[in-house]
């Protein structure tokens, strides 16, 4: 395995995510962008921030697999998700509890970063995912 997820002693705890990740091997994978969007731009889960998490990691998924990864793979991850408030924290995280298991991604996940932003490039958008795997 080439990426090894840890949160050593003395490090906050519980988190829903690991805080180190150590990657062993030379093929990089950056997916980014990956919202709650059809291929053809139909809007899916509109105003759900739960159903929007679900939808952009699924994307993500789809992302890594067309590059031979899996969230296996993955050293990062990092949210970013418009008007954010610590109240929303339960919904964001029953979007990804709702898909970790039909998609391959471990709970902690990867470390990761949720950033709030005032806005992604389209009303409709409220979260958007990017990660960073390394293959062997």
């Amino acid at each position: 395995m080439s990426v090894q997820l840890m949160t050593p002693d003395g490090m906050l705890q519980p988190t829903p995510y690991h805080h180190v990740a150590v990657g062993t091997g030379s093929r990089h994978v950056h997916v980014a962008g990956q919202v709650a969007l059809q291929a053809d731009g139909t809007p899916l889960a509109p105003g759900d921030l739960a159903g929007q998490v679900a939808h952009a990691l699924r994307a993500t998924a789809h992302g890594l697999t067309g590059a031979g990864a899996t969230f296996d793979d993955v050293l990062r991850l990092t949210f970013y998700v418009t008007a954010w408030a610590p109240e929303k924290m339960e919904a964001f995280m029953a979007g990804v509890e709702s898909v970790a298991d039909e998609i391959g991604l471990s709970l902690p996940m990867p470390p990761a970063s949720l950033l709030g932003v005032e806005a992604l490039f389209a009303p409709d958008v409220l979260v958007e995912v990017e990660a960073t795997a390394i293959l062997d």
